[in-house]
């Protein structure tokens, strides 16, 4: 058992940022509802539960649920409703990692579901309408639609083919969408159009900030970083050692510095290493994207080439 969980680990963290996020929903997915099965079995019917995951509308449950502005965008009801989900986050998703990069994918995922849940909040304490009302909210749907909207307005005619209808530009599918939020915020998922229309001012803010050449998401992107650079850093352990004693000198005229780089990585060092090529390739294409191949030096030529021989 062990070993499987191993293996599902080793491939989350080498698998690119956008399956990443495939893989945590379907997770997540999975979990809560077997959760529920398991539950019912013993005639626990309740899924009061699930609220613990789930964004409150009342301010006042905020403090004691916080953590659910981040949960929430990682839940969903149901099945049509986790896949429809996905399989706009890989649409859209795919065309979005060409033109900015697997990391602003994730900060913008994240920050564009915050940024949907403020504005789920918000309408439900603010506006008359809600006065009366209460809801719970979860999906990807808010996160996502600042990816949407950020592409879209990156690349605003980069063609789609869509089923019955042909090549559609990207900001004709984003206005429809948006339209259709709007005209729905009286309906009885008002909260999550109010959310959607969050995620997509988030990824429209960025989008028009990347076009003048400023990135409101680095300090976002600086802080994940710190944080799992921390998480993946190999933990330092001291023991008692004998006094040293002279060794023999490594066969083959190996100096020891030699005979110890010539050991096999451990897990955690291979992970750390192909982290930090991925790092390296994501920002020797960041440069192409904002200066050119041209701008490029003569090892970070060497770097792409190598990387493209493998």
């Amino acid at each position: 058992m062990a070993t499987i969980f191993d293996d599902i680990k080793y491939r989350m963290g080498n698998a690119p940022i956008l399956k990443q996020l495939i893989y945590t929903n379907v997770g997540v997915f999975i979990a809560v509802h077997l959760a529920v099965v398991v539950l019912m079995l013993f005639n626990v019917t309740s899924h009061e539960w699930l609220s613990f995951l789930e964004v409150p509308s009342r301010l006042s449950a905020l403090p004691y649920r916080f953590w659910t502005i981040f949960t929430y965008m990682f839940v969903h009801y149901d099945v049509w409703h986790l896949l429809f989900n996905m399989l706009w986050l890989y649409w859209f998703g795919s065309i979005y990692i060409q033109y900015f990069s697997q990391k602003h994918l994730s900060v913008l995922y994240i920050v564009g579901g915050l940024a949907g849940a403020a504005l789920y909040l918000l309408s439900y304490n603010v506006f008359p309408y809600f006065a009366d009302k209460q809801g719970m909210m979860c999906g990807a749907s808010a996160a996502i639609m600042a990816i949407v909207f950020a592409t879209a307005i990156r690349v605003p005619d980069y063609k789609v083919n869509l089923m019955f209808v042909g090549a559609v530009s990207l900001k004709y599918i984003a206005a429809v969408v948006i339209i259709i939020d709007l005209l729905s915020m009286t309906s009885p998922n008002a909260g999550g159009h109010f959310a959607h229309i969050g995620g997509a001012l988030m990824g429209a803010i960025f989008a028009l900030c990347w076009n003048r050449g400023k990135d409101i998401l680095s300090p976002v992107n600086n802080l994940m970083d710190r944080i799992v650079s921390g998480w993946g850093r190999p933990k330092i352990r001291f023991k008692h050692t004998p006094s040293p004693k002279k060794k023999s000198a490594p066969k083959n005229n190996q100096s020891p510095n030699d005979a110890e780089r010539k050991r096999p990585e451990t897990d955690g060092e291979y992970r750390m290493r192909k982290k930090q090529e991925a790092e390296e390739i994501d920002r020797i294409l960041d440069k192409i994207k904002k200066s050119g191949y041209s701008a490029l030096t003569t090892e970070e030529k060497q770097r792409l080439f190598d990387v493209r021989k493998k």
